[in-house]
């Protein structure tokens, strides 16, 4: 039998106990890849129904797999716990992949910045949808790149959105902190170019995660599997992003944004 395309690298991924981030570590787990599965609270997957900890879905991933997976907690707005969380994850060996999945849409006491929009939200919330989105990139990605460019090999995929194109009447600071990543994602492309490492970015638009179903009104028509793009994601269709950039197909590929969102944003890059 072959190997799988990323049998023995190791990969971090951010934000993965549920949603986008578990699709995502089961996506690398499928083509080979330990894991080191990252997430803010043990409880998190039991937030909206997808899970029940942080230590059984690593312990899931790997059963299904057949890899190593270990969970981590951390904030990732805090450089501490950044550094400790990547010293974990490099317990299983060298990182070849980090998918920077950690952020959200989420104020200072929780729920979504009310008012959201470019003239009332308030300074806390700025902050924290600032420090969750942008910052965190930030951070994981500098200490993650460091030790990528000293073996001249690696594969970094931040996670922003279509949000951070165009404008927004609502939204605005997480648009504007979405289209910060993006353009850090790409200067990191640009300064990992030499070490043989790329740095790429996946904006998601309206996926069907548990979060995003269960903290809104959906319309039923939107829920269709096939047959149209007017409808919003399934989560392996984003997730098979992943694969493309971590895989044998992204190695001359870098400083890049794929918008997987059915084209319901066609602005020019």
């Amino acid at each position: 039998m072959a190997p799988l395309p990323l049998q023995g690298k190791i990969a971090l991924v951010t934000g993965a106990g549920r949603g986008l981030g578990r699709a995502f570590a089961e996506t690398l787990a499928g083509l080979g890849c330990d894991l080191a599965i990252h997430g803010m609270r043990e409880h998190g997957p039991a937030e909206y129904g997808e899970g029940t900890t942080l230590t059984d879905t690593a312990a899931r991933i790997a059963t299904e797999f057949g890899v190593r997976a270990i969970p981590v907690l951390g904030d990732l707005t805090r450089m501490e716990d950044v550094e400790r969380v990547v010293a974990t994850a490099e317990s299983l060996g060298p990182l070849h992949v980090l998918v920077h999945n950690a952020g959200g849409d989420i104020a200072a006491a929780g729920g979504k910045p009310d008012p959201n929009d470019a003239v009332m939200v308030k300074e806390e919330d700025v902050r924290s949808v600032l420090e969750r989105n942008l910052f965190s990139t930030i951070f994981v990605c500098q200490a993650v790149a460091r030790g990528m460019m000293e073996r001249r090999a690696g594969r970094i995929v931040t996670i922003s959105s279509i949000a951070a194109y165009g404008g927004r009447t609502n939204g605005a600071i997480y648009a504007t902190s979405k289209a910060g990543a993006i353009h850090y994602t790409r200067c990191l492309a640009a300064q990992l170019r030499p070490f043989n490492v790329t740095a790429n970015s996946i904006a998601p638009g309206d996926t069907r995660t548990g979060r995003f179903l269960n903290t809104r009104e959906v319309d039923p028509n939107r829920l269709k599997t096939e047959g149209t793009l007017e409808r919003i994601a399934m989560v392996d269709e984003v997730a098979r992003a992943v694969g493309l950039f971590a895989g044998p197909m992204g190695e001359f590929v870098t400083g890049q944004v794929l918008r997987v969102d059915g084209g319901t944003q066609l602005l020019p890059a």
